[in-house]
């Protein structure tokens, strides 16, 4: 296996957001506040690997560009302060908030630590900011939901408007029952439940990180449907046990009364069938895209979303220093309707590329071996239309050396509709014995030509097809000088209709 020597800051990411010197995990208490998006995320204060669990905070007012900001909420000898989520409260419910100001509050997991009073637990706890995110008070009533568990965790809350009423819906997870539980609160202080989705679909691991929300319905032309036409869209976050190993996240697309989500994409209830394990819906099929988790208050409808760009079977072990684990690039989600079924899409925020036009464009090359594009950046968005002919197998190699000893190998097989990632040579790959592998995912059938985008940073691929319905996102480690991009068709011969390659760094 190969071994990149790398300096500090080798792998740092142009395009994603990574802590100058710490670790990060989960993001949580995603929030659109007075013009800027907050993210906070899990993070040790104190070093680059899993521990010491608070809050660090990171803005933005462009989702691209993120300026890192003082811990937000710090553990302590107490508690630890595990993942949950932030809303706006504008109506002041809480009572937090002070001369008519809505405040911010933070409904996040208390993991409980050894001699404090409610030790060996995990609980949900409030606090709250005065200031638009920057500085947290803890509620001194904390915690304020608790099931005496030990793995009750991650709460997201949204406020709900519908025919049961209006009030906040909390849900939250029992980690090793497979559950999603849903609670209503007026005041977020004093909750009630409500219901209890789970076990369904992937059960290969705990379940973690919960997010409930509504999405508009399209019609059949791929338009929104009438007004009110939507469908509610859970998703829940699992370790181990993804499609190509290790942790990933599920969705669920169904019904919310206000009280019980019902699905309508289960494909098995109770305990997972390895033999279905392709037909879940999976919210990505790489090895690296984790505790994905929406922002709460954006503008305009949208609901955008962002992971953690890691797995936790070598999460602690990645080559890099002194950060460690980066965050994915933000995508919107919206439906799709394919063979009369609503689907989850997503792509890129639009911002990433709003200023960006192609260095290079080609069209009509005709592949039937390896060409290779030189002279790129290390950071490019790759657009490429294939149409397929007599090969099983083409698509592309990028962050290549110049004599092809390294690149990571994305490439599709139009006889079984499958897109394969390929890292086993994409780099240093030998820190870990888990890491060297190939990801794959189903396609839908191919109608004539298959279209891939994909986003390349220092230290990731991210590749979007199927219209956002297929998404793949996998950490690489590649020598900096590896900067190739080559088309290539194996075994026979393909077309690639247009390729256009846009350095973003």
């Amino acid at each position: 296996m190969n071994t990149v020597t790398s300096t500090l800051e080798t792998y740092r990411p142009a395009l994603h957001y990574a802590c100058k010197d710490t670790w990060l995990n989960d993001p949580n208490g995603l929030v659109f506040h007075d013009g800027v998006y907050h993210l906070y995320y899990q993070n040790n204060p104190y070093g680059n690997v899993h521990s010491n669990m608070s809050w660090g905070h990171a803005t933005s007012t462009d989702l691209v560009s993120w300026e890192e900001q003082p811990v937000a909420i710090l553990c302590d000898d107490t508690e630890q302060i595990f993942s949950g989520s932030i809303v706006v409260d504008h109506h002041n419910t809480s009572g937090f908030g002070e001369g008519g100001a809505a405040p911010l509050v933070a409904v996040y997991t208390s993991a409980f630590q050894p001699g404090s009073v409610h030790q060996g637990t995990q609980a949900q706890s409030l606090a709250w900011s005065r200031d638009g995110g920057y500085t947290w008070t803890k509620y001194a009533g904390n915690p304020v939901l608790t099931r005496n568990s030990p793995e009750f965790r991650d709460p997201k809350v949204f406020r709900y408007e519908g025919p049961a009423g209006s009030y906040w819906v909390m849900a939250a997870v029992e980690a090793h029952d497979y559950a999603v539980l849903l609670y209503r609160s007026d005041d977020l202080r004093d909750w009630e439940y409500l219901s209890t989705f789970g076990p369904a679909n992937g059960t290969g691991g705990i379940w973690e990180c919960p997010d409930l929300f509504e999405l508009p319905l399209p019609d059949a032309s791929g338009e929104n449907g009438d007004a009110g036409t939507t469908r509610w869209v859970l998703t829940v976050n699992m370790n181990p046990g993804g499609p190509n190993g290790g942790s990933a996240g599920q969705y669920f697309v169904g019904h919310f009364d206000g009280v019980t989500f019902r699905s309508e994409s289960t494909v098995t209830e109770g305990m997972q069938d390895d033999a279905r394990l392709a037909d879940y819906g999976w919210l990505d099929w790489g090895r690296d895209y984790y505790a994905a988790v929406s922002f709460s208050n954006v503008p305009d409808g949208r609901r955008l979303m962002v992971g953690w760009m890691n797995n936790w079977q070598y999460a602690n072990q990645i080559p890099t220093s002194p950060w460690r684990s980066p965050m994915s690039l933000v995508r919107e989600v919206s439906l799709a309707m394919v063979d009369g079924r609503p689907r989850l899409a997503q792509h890129p925020v639009r911002e990433i590329t709003a200023t960006a036009a192609p260095d290079r464009s080609y069209s009509g090359l005709v592949l039937d071996g390896t060409h290779r594009f030189e002279g790129g950046t290390a950071v490019q968005l790759i657009e490429a239309t294939f149409v397929p002919g007599t090969a099983p197998e083409f698509g592309l190699v990028v962050r290549g050396a110049g004599d092809g000893s390294e690149g990571t190998r994305i490439s599709i097989r139009p006889d079984g509709n499958l897109l394969t990632v390929d890292r086993t040579a994409s780099g240093d790959v030998g820190f870990h014995k888990s890491f060297a592998s190939v990801s794959r995912a189903l396609l839908k059938p191919a109608t004539g030509r298959y279209s891939l985008r994909i986003f390349v940073d220092h230290c990731s691929v991210e590749v979007f097809t199927d219209d956002g319905l297929v998404t793949v996102t996998e950490l690489i480690f590649p020598n900096p000088a590896s900067t190739c991009v080559s088309l290539f068709a194996a075994g026979g011969t393909a077309k690639a209709e247009s390729l256009k390659l846009t350095n973003l760094a």
